[in-house]
């Protein structure tokens, strides 16, 4: 990725030209082949005054730009976060908003998000957060952290610390092109999180309905899907009595704000106003439960707590989420490449499941082979992770995963360089773990269009003489379609110099 800033001292009545390619918007000019940007700020500074006499007041300051919009260092435009209660309830959109907004809208998807059958979120949380993820026009990042695996996965949740936290724009575009809703988080920890909770809870219903009016309009803004409420802190008696209408207040709101909109609460505070994790539903979280629309269990469950949650769920099971950490943190089962062990228990019990922090893969395992540790990773839990697919018609995919060490055009590389940027990932296939015959896996050393293909390889068995693609479309009720409306396949593919055909 390049990147220029050019700054101009310019004179009333002076013009500035750009030529423009392919579209526009209000603030910024792009090509949608190359995803360039080119946004304008202004500030005026009152006139000088005439030599030799003083000025009454001070020149203004250059414009800087704002902080939370723009990196400092590169001017270059950045997706951010809200540090407290104050900064929430100003928040207003802006025209630097533009650029937070995502532009995947929600795929279709088969089965339907809402169905009976228990569903797997991931919980994505990583050395804080907006990392190189933060760069809405993406990054020249050597070996990046991405996640391709969305067919296994129904709901995504940006995790940080932060009092409010908006999920890059470009994990709502990927995860969005394959169907899956992206949720950010509301938080509140500890001491802070007392006084937090205490501003907007403790007084009358104004305070907690001016929070969920905001949080509604940040997310339907933004384009994202609704909000992980996590509060992990003690609460007073007259908070605590509000909370439930605080949480019943956001949900109704994100359902009117967002089509499909999800709130979901993590068991941490009972009734009494406690900080004390159930691992489990019971009555002394099942009033937050009752009042949103799911629950993400705390880690730290035993099987026999699986059984008890059942009666109180009823028909709610895959409303609630049971917790793996993946990092193995405190007194959990499994983690890391066991994580298939508490999976199983909570699919035997016909619960949901939260996947938290599948990036220790990364973070643990380091750059090298991530690929290919990350397909083993999910490939164990494969067999507890029902798949949906994708219901959008047209289909185009060039499986690029969003990185690459160049970049790609109908076969060709038009520029060389790493480059990272989420918003640019294709639809991914499954990448299944087979043993012998043929396997598939990401190829980053050549593609069609973007950073990487998809590469088929192995040894087609003896008296074999060719190997068929098999394409069975669907419709959004899943019913199988008719071959006679089938529409036209195009495929395109090269084989490796000395291949068999």
């Amino acid at each position: 990725m390049q990147s220029q800033s050019v700054m101009l001292e310019l004179q009333e009545k002076d013009e500035v030209w750009v030529r423009l390619y392919k579209g526009e918007r209000e603030n910024a000019v792009f090509s949608d082949e190359y995803d360039t940007y080119i946004t304008f700020s202004a500030r005026c500074n009152p006139a000088p005054p005439p030599s030799g006499q003083a000025s009454e007041e001070p020149l203004l300051p250059a414009l800087p730009q704002a902080s939370r919009h723009f990196d400092t260092s590169t001017t270059e435009p950045v997706s951010f976060f809200l540090s407290s209660l104050e900064e929430l309830l100003a928040w207003r959109p802006t025209g630097d908003d533009d650029f937070n907004v995502a532009a995947t809208p929600l795929a279709k998807r088969q089965p339907p998000l809402h169905t009976a059958r228990p569903r797997t979120l991931v919980c994505h949380d990583m050395k804080g957060g907006y990392l190189e993820d933060r760069f809405i026009q993406g990054s020249a990042t050597r070996n990046p952290y991405v996640f391709y695996h969305w067919r296994y996965i129904d709901v995504f949740v940006y995790f940080s610390h932060r009092t409010v936290t908006i999920p890059p724009v470009c994990w709502t575009n990927a995860a969005h092109r394959n169907g899956v809703p992206v949720l950010g988080t509301f938080i509140a920890e500890w001491v802070d999180g007392e006084k937090l909770c205490e501003a907007f809870l403790a007084g009358g219903p104004e305070a907690y309905r001016a929070v969920s009016e905001q949080l509604a309009r940040i997310a339907q803004h933004y384009r994202f899907d609704g909000w992980f409420v996590n509060l992990e802190n003690k609460l007073s008696e007259a908070a605590v009595r509000n909370l439930p209408l605080f949480l019943r207040h956001l949900t109704a709101r994100v359902h009117e704000a967002v089509p499909g909109g999800l709130v979901l609460w993590y068991d941490s505070i009972v009734q009494s106003g406690q900080l004390q994790w159930q691992n489990e539903l019971n009555e002394q979280n099942r009033e937050f439960f009752d009042a949103c629309d799911g629950l993400f269990v705390n880690y730290n469950w035993k099987e026999e707590q699986l059984e008890r949650s059942k009666s109180l769920a009823g028909q709610r099971l895959a409303d609630v989420y049971f917790g793996i950490d993946v990092f193995a943190r405190g007194d959990v089962l499994g983690g890391g490449f066991d994580s298939d062990k508490p999976l199983s228990l909570i699919r035997k019990h016909g619960f949901s499941a939260a996947i938290f922090a599948p990036g220790w893969v990364y973070e643990r395992l380091g750059e090298e082979n991530f690929l290919q540790n990350e397909n083993e990773f999910w490939g164990l839990l494969a067999e507890h992770l029902p798949t949906h697919s994708i219901c959008t018609l047209p289909f185009a995919t060039s499986f690029s995963l969003g990185m690459g060490s160049g970049r790609f055009v109908a076969g060709k590389e038009e520029e060389a360089g790493p480059w990272y940027d989420l918003s640019a990932q294709e639809i991914q296939p499954l990448y299944a773990e087979r043993q012998g015959g043929l396997s598939t896996s990401c190829c980053l050393g050549d593609a069609w269009r973007g950073g990487s293909s998809l590469r088929v390889q192995g040894t087609i068995p003896a008296g074999e003489e060719r190997v068929a693609l098999l394409v069975e479309p669907v419709r959004a009720d899943g019913l199988p379609v008719p071959p006679e409306r089938w529409g036209r396949l195009l495929l395109v593919y090269s084989e490796p110099a000395g291949s068999a055909s």
